[in-house]
């Protein structure tokens, strides 16, 4: 642009009117070579995750070969050894296993899809989606969780990240609750709750908690970031999200879904 500006102004003399001549030519020249420049480079870096998109899908498909291998002959293995309780026993641990593998392929694909494309939004049930969890998280063998609720909620987000969110959650009700101490999560028009009985936040850090790195109890391990994560989630799909909390008897966090929401249909 400088020397389009020069080149023009030595040739036909220096005149307000041939400055401001000159620096719209060389605007436009500038702008012209920028733009082909960033079109060249995005383009470039659009080949580049698109194959290694592509040969992400291949290895994590190859991975879940023998993840389905593994499952189908234990079933084969416990109809033949039924009743044998010690071969059940192994083979139920195999499964578990299994069910673990399964998890941490569909998030590491999660993970690699997300930084790369943009991860698709589906249906699913919210209950079916809150009993896999608690379930999940039973195998900590730490708090009671309850469910309580009597709707069947349909809703169209990020499947994945929804599940680190309720995870994260859950979580942290643990951590900061006594491991006896029970944990509900009930549905509410349009509002899922998850309260606990543990140790509560007081004022002062109620105004950080959604920092990263923040902690409540610095004396419990963590890297303080899974709030952060989960208001990062909240803000990108509109889910609002709201903690009450009382020091010394407890927290409720509070998600809004309503615009998530697709349908609600009493449970029979």
């Amino acid at each position: 642009m400088i020397a389009t500006i020069y080149l023009y102004i030595d040739r036909f003399g220096y005149t307000p009117l041939n400055f401001i001549m000159a620096s719209f030519v060389g605007l436009f020249f500038a702008t012209l070579l920028g733009y082909i420049l960033i079109s060249y480079i995005v383009e470039k870096q659009k080949e580049l995750d698109d194959a290694l998109l592509h040969i992400t899908k291949e290895t994590l498909h190859e991975l879940n070969i023998p993840i389905a291998t593994i499952d189908a002959n234990s079933a084969m293995i416990a109809k033949v050894h039924r009743d044998d309780a010690k071969t059940i026993k192994r083979l139920k641990r195999i499964t578990e296993a299994s069910k673990r593998l399964q998890r941490l392929y569909l998030e590491l694909s999660y993970s690699i899809k997300k930084q790369i494309a943009s991860v698709e939004k589906e249906h699913f049930d919210l209950h079916e989606l809150l009993n896999q969890r608690v379930e999940t998280l039973a195998e900590l063998g730490r708090n009671p969780i309850n469910i309580d609720s009597s709707v069947s909620t349909q809703l169209y987000l990020d499947k994945i990240g929804f599940e680190k969110v309720i995870d994260n959650i859950l979580q942290n009700a643990m951590k900061y609750s006594d491991r006896d101490a029970p944990i509900t999560i009930s549905l509410k028009e349009y509002r899922l709750y998850i309260q606990d009985q543990g140790m509560g936040i007081d004022e002062e850090q109620m105004v950080a908690i959604f920092e990263r790195y923040f902690q409540a109890n610095a004396n419990n391990k963590g890297k303080g970031i899974g709030l952060a994560l989960v208001k990062s989630y909240c803000d990108k799909y509109g889910i609002g999200i709201d903690i009450k909390s009382t020091k010394g008897k407890g927290t409720t966090v509070v998600l809004d879904l309503e615009r998530v929401i697709q349908s609600i249909q009493d449970s029979i």
